[in-house]
């Protein structure tokens, strides 16, 4: 549980192990062949049109992969997405230290990288208001739904503006999921974490009924796939 108020010294523990958790999980993650990066994300791409809130939906968030960190790539789904009629946006970023503003992209063509390592829709590109998923990608991912990314916080200020409605879909290979991931107040968990190996469903995050009747909060997973 990630309380309201945090001690100052709980704040800098938890801080410094993240870092620390940081630092290992990029170096793991290099350490994987760009073919075995390809294997898997194909697999991980299949898992994730089984999604029944991905099958369904009309308006999805992607991510353009930073090639040399051995991200997750989804980009073999844009074609056959589009072609689906399936609108698709990209995250950008028009402001440092603020929230992603995701853009709406007809043509990979219009993606182009910038300053910050991956490819982003122009920033007169038409922003995309709503969306039913926004694909997340992750460093590490736990059981409750809580992630690790690089550190500069925007996927947190990004997914309340957007989920809900929509659906907050993690992705990372298998290897990536953690026992559990230090939080701070400012830590924002996605609904649904998707591998190559497996589907995690991620408990609601308003209050629910565990399977004996004990309320449970979002640090207890309801169903796991």
């Amino acid at each position: 549980m990630v309380p309201t108020t945090m001690d100052p010294a709980e704040r800098l523990m938890r801080e410094r192990a993240k870092a620390m958790m940081r630092r290992r999980a990029r170096g793991v993650r290099a350490s994987v062949p760009a073919s075995a990066v390809a294997e898997r994300s194909a697999r991980l791409a299949e898992r994730l049109m089984s999604l029944p809130a991905v099958a369904g939906a009309r308006r999805i968030g992607l991510f353009w992969p930073i090639e040399r960190n051995h991200e997750v790539d989804l980009r073999p789904l844009v074609e056959p997405l589009l072609a689906a009629g399936v609108r698709l946006a990209f995250p950008r970023i028009l402001e440092r230290g603020d929230a992603l503003s995701f853009a709406w992209v007809s043509n990979p063509a219009e993606l182009e990288e910038r300053e910050h390592g991956f490819a982003e829709p122009a920033p007169t590109a038409e922003e995309a208001s709503t969306l039913d998923v926004v694909v997340v990608p992750a460093l590490l991912l736990d059981a409750r739904g809580h992630r690790l990314g690089y550190g500069a916080g925007y996927y947190d200020r990004t997914l309340p503006r957007l989920c809900p409605p929509g659906v907050a879909v993690g992705v990372a290979f298998d290897f990536q999921l953690a026992a559990e991931i230090p939080t701070l107040e400012c830590d924002v968990p996605v609904d649904v974490i998707v591998t190559d190996a497996r589907i995690l469903e991620i408990a609601p995050r308003t209050e629910l009924l565990s399977s004996d009747g004990r309320r449970t909060g979002r640090d207890e997973p309801a169903a796991r796939g």
